[in-house]
């Protein structure tokens, strides 16, 4: 099966289920939950990072990438977890955090005590002649992007925490480590890579100054750099580029079209595909993450079709998605979860899942799970959160403002426990959970679902049978059409004997729309979440309606 063809379930195994009662999900409880997957229909389940690690940033701060984190159970129960999943004819994709490591990496704790072998594992610098840090780069985490190096006179960088030291990849050394960990997991079965944070490994040798801390001109220093390809390809040529039916996903932040292009066209050899973000800042106030204006609905169909149109005339490949670990909900974001629940949430997903790409369901999206608006920061475990929290209050922001603003864009949004029932912590577990449970998980959950022949889930086990099966959502081509509309979503998917026209409704009220040529009552309804059908060539959409019409050319 080619990537053209495959559904993709992302997974947050501290979030997923819990079966030992310390509050962590664990992968013993995917073993349990496998049965649940295989009946949505998806074909590989990416997981984020269950490796040993101080949980300064939920794993993503590695200390041992060939490792299990007790945690989470042991490499035995790993290698059932794959056994077990290939049962189901479902394959796995693990997080490879390649840009840094924890602190407590054995590499880091050589450095620090002396070893110049594996002090050139990352980049230290000494302060300069004034006495300031090595640069003014600012951590993406806040604050400045350098931390003393142990009792030495020099700095380490951390473009995110101060426990994640970043990796030198202009060191051979570095590069072949990280290899022999991508080896190593492909050994063990996996049938995919999702690498994090990949486009900013290719820092300069000499490191300079930006023009303005935290800017776009700062973040070009280190995002997209030419090495960047070239260390991708290496990567490719020595580890998954040598097996078959391996699938891999860059998440790049920042990143262009014509980047995007270069890291997936087939002929360069690097990637499978590329996570971009332009489309999820629309409800940024002037590029700042911490506020929370409306989105701009314009915008965000502007940005799809300039990566959908663009990707597509390169011979890219775009990841889908409008959920992850480090998103709030997107039908919290875009969409009434107070009255309409299930139009909100079936509707956002049969437009991303439709568009050209490989589509990546995110873990409680197919029930409609939501943010859960926490009351206090002392709920929040997230350390961006935290961090954030204590800038917006210095910058004046009244407790309210902060914490409606962390309300919507938390990371912790999404990573709140799995509800699979209506029982005590909603069946995640039987202890304390890490993350406290939203509050609606006595209505939105798993077993409801399963009982309701009309509702998220049994809708979205259609969008997956169509997204694997149809033609033209596999191989079509991709046009964006009622650019300018300022309420409906349109696009047509087409082949040489087909054509598919989705259209969806962003918000409330009726509105009605003209359709394209050759879409008329002759015009098959596909799917929907409504009852609207083509009258003559035009058809009414209800609050956050979705339809998709197919016709013969």
């Amino acid at each position: 099966m080619s990537i053209k063809e495959k559904v993709i379930y992302q997974l947050y195994p501290k979030s997923f289920k819990d079966t030992d009662g310390n509050g962590i999900g664990d992968l013993k409880g995917i073993i349990e939950k496998i049965d649940y997957l295989a009946e949505l229909g998806i074909d590989m389940i990416w997981m984020n990072p269950f490796y040993p690690s101080p949980q300064n940033d939920n794993g993503y701060d590695v200390s041992n990438y060939i490792e299990i984190d007790p945690l989470f159970g042991t490499m035995e129960d790993f290698e059932k977890l794959v056994a077990v999943a290939k049962n189901h004819n479902i394959d796995l994709m693990l997080d490879m955090v390649f840009n840094h490591t924890s602190t407590e990496h054995e590499w880091f704790q050589k450095a620090l005590a002396g070893d110049p072998y594996y002090q050139d594992f990352y980049y230290l610098r000494p302060l300069k002649a004034d006495g300031s840090l090595p640069t003014n780069w600012e951590s993406k985490f806040g604050g400045p992007a350098w931390e003393k190096f142990g009792d030495t006179d020099l700095y380490y960088l951390h473009l995110y925490d101060v426990t994640q030291a970043d990796l030198n990849w202009h060191n051979p050394n570095v590069r072949q480590e990280l290899y022999k960990v991508v080896r190593f997991w492909l050994d063990k079965g996996v049938k995919g890579f999702r690498f994090d944070v990949l486009n900013v490994i290719g820092k300069d040798p000499e490191l300079i100054d930006s023009e303005q801390p935290g800017s776009s001109q700062e973040k070009s220093l280190y995002t997209d750099t030419p090495i960047v390809h070239k260390w991708i390809n290496e990567m490719n040529q020595a580890t998954f580029g040598q097996r078959e039916d391996v699938v891999t996903v860059g998440e790049m932040s920042s990143t262009t079209v014509e980047n995007g292009i270069r890291y997936t066209n087939p002929q360069e050899n690097e990637l499978s595909m590329i996570f971009s973000f332009h489309h999820l800042k629309v409800d940024y106030e002037e590029g700042e993450k911490w506020s929370n204006p409306s989105f701009d609905f314009i915008e965000l169909k502007a940005i799809l079709d300039e990566w959908q149109q663009g990707m597509s005339d390169g011979e890219g490949w775009n990841a889908l998605f409008l959920n992850n670990h480090d998103q709030p909900r997107s039908n919290s974001r875009f969409g009434d979860v107070e009255k309409y629940p299930y139009e909100t949430q079936t509707m956002l997903g049969t437009t991303i899942q439709f568009l050209r790409g490989t589509p990546y369901i995110y873990q409680g999206e197919e029930i409609g799970m939501t943010n859960p608006n926490y009351q206090t920061i002392s709920e929040y475990n997230d350390i961006e959160t935290h961090n954030n929290y204590q800038i917006m209050l210095e910058k004046g922001y009244d407790d309210a403002k902060v914490m409606a603003i962390i309300q919507a864009k938390s990371r912790d949004n999404s990573r709140t426990p799995m509800q699979w029932d209506q029982s005590k912590n909603a069946g995640f577990t039987t202890g304390q959970p890490w993350l406290d449970v939203a509050s609606n998980y006595p209505t939105v959950n798993v077993e409801a679902e399963l009982n309701n022949p009309n509702g998220i889930f049994a809708y979205y086990k259609q969008l997956i049978h169509l997204r694997k099966t149809e033609d033209a959502l596999i191989n079509g081509t991709y046009q964006g059409i009622l650019l300018d509309d300022p309420k409906v979503m349109a696009y047509l998917r087409t082949t040489e004997t087909e054509e598919i026209l989705v259209l969806s409704h962003f918000y409330a009220g009726e509105v009605e729309v003209e359709l394209p040529d050759g879409f008329n009552q002759t015009a098959e309804k596909m799917i929907g979440n409504g009852s609207a059908e083509v009258v003559n060539q035009s058809v009414k959409l209800s609050p956050y309606e979705t339809i998709v019409l197919k016709r013969l050319k």
